[in-house]
């Protein structure tokens, strides 16, 4: 499989993130960057399209984009994805991450664990519908899903 080798967020016209989500948006494209998998699948004529690829990932007219181009700067591949599919999950995933940034400075470890889990639960059901909705336009493993889905929220909610 294949890796993305370049990623850019357009956030243009979105509110400055706020501190905790910059943080969030940095590290995961600085782990994106170090550990993913991403593929396209063979064209319509059976060509296969190498990468690695660059990524820059977009909301535009309410829609997720996803524009992907070769190492080099080739266009490949642009993919428009309906927001509606996520909208719940990243809801749940940003109150949990408010609950767990809460946690951390006054609960005991015991809670914030608890706390942890739910939202790693919750990221990894982001992660999967991804995965669901780019079933056919691209591959990826869990972790690549994780991340971008990471980021994804970043966009989703801007700040």
């Amino acid at each position: 499989m294949s890796r993305i080798c370049h990623i850019e967020i357009d956030d243009t016209n979105l509110p400055a993130p706020t501190p905790e989500v910059e943080q969030e948006r940095k590290v995961a494209i600085f782990d994106l960057l170090e550990d993913n998998s991403f593929d396209l699948p063979a064209r319509a004529d059976g060509a296969k399209v190498d990468g690695p690829f660059r990524l820059a990932l977009a909301i535009r007219d309410k829609r997720l984009v996803f524009d992907i181009g070769s190492e080099a700067g080739a266009r490949l591949a642009e993919f428009h994805l309906s927001l509606s599919p996520f909208r719940q999950v990243v809801k749940d995933y940003f109150q949990i991450c408010e609950s767990y940034f809460e946690a951390v400075k006054r609960l005991p470890p015991a809670q914030i664990e608890a706390i942890d889990m739910a939202r790693r639960g919750i990221h990894n059901e982001g992660a999967r519908v991804l995965q669901e909705r780019l079933d056919g336009k691209a591959d990826l493993d869990i972790d690549t899903a994780r991340r971008l889905f990471t980021l994804i929220c970043v966009l989703h909610f801007g700040g």
